[in-house]
């Protein structure tokens, strides 16, 4: 009974988290935008800096559509837990009678929902802008997506609750996200480029297996690490 109670107060406890980061973005709808412009910058920025005439747009498709989403994405993972920080609504979260990992999971779910709503609006303007069907192969390029959005942002929450506390956190939480979670955003590259392609699932299978492992890893840390992480 006692286990049924804890694992209740922890899905009302996440559920709480997601429900008020959404509400907030609803009414101020700052990281979407913030995130949204970025994106389409660096899309534009790429399309006139490549020579495109010498290089297939195939080959690079899937590099610059993942740079947009980790630039873009790396903006708003900064300001996870900025507004309890600058409100001081974190030792109110800190004091709230839940599991610590509610915290974790509640916010990395609404950045989660984030930056897939960010993929759904980027994608088809890149499609337009580069002429490039980039879900052609639409189930296992949506889970290609989906997962390393999942690893991306099971870091970048985690890294976000590291500088929140730090003086130059809009600096430091890039630096300290890119080493982390560079080898699943490379495993995701090297599969969304091969399904833009067209390359055959039997040579993408272990691309798809890297970017699991690496996103069971990082979630398992996280679980592990942030309870300490934000008592600091």
């Amino acid at each position: 009974m006692g286990n049924s109670k804890a694992g209740l107060s922890f899905t009302h406890g996440v559920w709480a988290i997601v429900t008020k980061d959404l509400a907030m973005e609803l009414r101020g709808k700052e990281i979407l935008t913030t995130t949204l412009m970025f994106a389409l910058l660096t899309l534009v920025i790429f399309n006139f800096a490549m020579d495109l005439t010498s290089l297939t747009v195939k080959d690079i498709a899937a590099g610059a559509l993942w740079v947009a989403f980790l630039f873009s994405g790396s903006l708003s993972m900064n300001r996870s837990f900025l507004y309890e920080k600058e409100e001081g609504c974190l030792s109110a979260l800190m004091l709230a009678p839940l599991d610590r990992s509610a915290i974790y999971f509640g916010k990395m779910i609404a950045n989660l929902i984030f930056t897939l709503t960010a993929m759904v609006v980027i994608i088809p303007v890149f499609t337009v802008m580069y002429n490039v069907n980039v879900m052609e192969s639409f189930i296992l390029q949506s889970l290609a997506l989906f997962m390393g959005a999942l690893g991306f942002n099971a870091v970048g929450t985690l890294i976000s609750a590291v500088s929140v506390n730090l003086r130059a956190r809009e600096m430091m939480g890039p630096l300290l996200l890119l080493p982390v979670v560079a080898p699943a955003l490379i495993a995701a590259v090297k599969i969304s480029g091969g399904l833009i392609r067209g390359e055959p699932l039997e040579e993408l299978t272990a691309w798809f297996q890297i970017l699991a492992a690496f996103d069971v890893i990082y979630l398992a840390l996280a679980w592990i690490l942030f309870e300490h992480i934000i008592e600091e």
